[in-house]
């Protein structure tokens, strides 16, 4: 990418999109084209189509998504299919209608089956059945992968997808229904420390930020003390889902955008076919040999278990003194989705953020 290439990067205000903009930025990179919900419902095909017409951007990172932890995506199932299907349907297809030059799409390790073998592969892609719970949103992912590789092999376009690991980082969401377990965690344990030490200057600081179903620091001590025990939050101890036997693997997202803006300035769909293919005088629509699972996971190579990072974020970061319980009436989710980094780190990248240091600096951010 030239650093004066006009950018578009979708959901440059989440976790995902703003790191890669600090990283594109931090690179040199000048020449940036936003949308947001105002300007821009990337659900709606006519506005998505308009954007592309008027702006015209040159390289494309779609990180806009509709995302959320266990019971946001077993809960609103119909929104996490339809919402993501059509945001990546429409800025793929206008990508292509307006000639992007490079496409990058961010899935999500989900994708891949919930008794897979570990780890990951990106060749185990549908070879069994998917976590049900997270179910909708990973069609929409898969969907959004086979679209890439599908417009690649019959238009000849550049559009390459990248599938994260556990992410966290900088503008995480720490919504109590809606986030994913480590932000979810960090949270809790936060709040049941100022419960637990009476600092309701902290507790009230903390929910005018982020209200809890409109519950802010502006309301009664036994209404706040109420929404916190609905979900597990008290004096002395943490409630959470399941038996904390699952483990799951974890990037910072400041690596993620570091590896996307490697693969960006250094991979092509070409170059898969031919490194991955063995395909020479490529023409297009390419239909020499099937060609299949072309994404790239994108991890650390390394996991644990949620009952450690519980523990880790309990006594090493928030410093909370009370128990933690688990409910083990309340579904677990995929037992382990450590993701094979190998093709990753072939082509010549590798993380540089510890986990500790990495949700230390997280924890302080929150704070701040």
């Amino acid at each position: 990418m030239n650093k004066a290439a006009k950018i578009y990067i979708a959901g440059h205000k989440g976790l995902v999109g703003s790191a890669i903009l600090r990283n594109l930025k931090a690179k040199g990179y000048s020449n940036f084209v936003y949308s947001d919900r105002a300007t821009c419902d990337l659900t709606n095909t006519e506005a998505v189509k308009s954007f592309f017409e008027k702006n015209k951007p040159e390289y494309v990172f779609l990180a806009a998504a509709k995302v959320g932890g266990i019971v946001a995506n077993n809960t609103y199932r119909a929104q996490f299919i339809f919402e993501n299907l059509q945001m990546q349907n429409n800025l793929i297809h206008q990508s292509y209608r307006s000639g992007v030059k490079k496409l990058m799409f961010l899935g999500s390790s989900c994708i891949y089956p919930k008794m897979s073998p570990q780890p990951m592969q990106e060749n185990h892609l549908l070879t069994d059945t998917l976590e049900y719970t997270n179910e909708p949103y990973a069609i929409a992912k898969i969907a959004g992968i086979k679209m890439c590789e599908s417009y690649n092999l019959q238009y000849g376009t550049n559009f390459i997808s990248v599938m994260p690991t556990n992410l966290f980082g900088q503008n995480d969401n720490f919504d109590l229904e809606k986030s994913h377990v480590l932000p979810a965690l960090i949270r809790k344990m936060h709040l049941a420390k100022a419960i637990a030490e009476d600092n309701w200057n902290s507790l009230k600081i903390d929910l005018d930020k982020r209200p809890i179903e409109g519950i802010s620091g502006k309301e009664s001590q036994e209404k706040i003390v109420q929404i916190l025990k609905k979900y597990g939050i008290t004096k002395t101890a943490v409630e959470l889902w399941g038996s904390g036997t699952p483990k799951r693997e974890f990037l910072h997202s400041d690596d993620l955008a570091d590896a996307c803006t490697f693969l960006m300035e250094n991979l092509d769909f070409k170059t898969i076919l031919k490194k991955e293919y063995k395909a020479e005088n490529i023409s297009f629509p390419f239909t020499s040999v099937p060609v299949r699972n072309t994404h790239i996971n994108i991890g650390s190579g390394k996991d644990i278990s949620i009952k450690e990072l519980a523990e880790l974020i309990k006594n090493d970061v928030v410093g909370y003194k009370g128990e933690i319980v688990w409910d083990s009436n309340k579904p677990d989710g995929t037992p382990r989705k450590l993701m094979s980094t190998d093709k990753l780190f072939a082509y010549g990248w590798q993380p540089k953020i510890t986990f500790k240091a990495g949700i230390l600096a997280v924890y302080k951010s929150y704070t701040a």
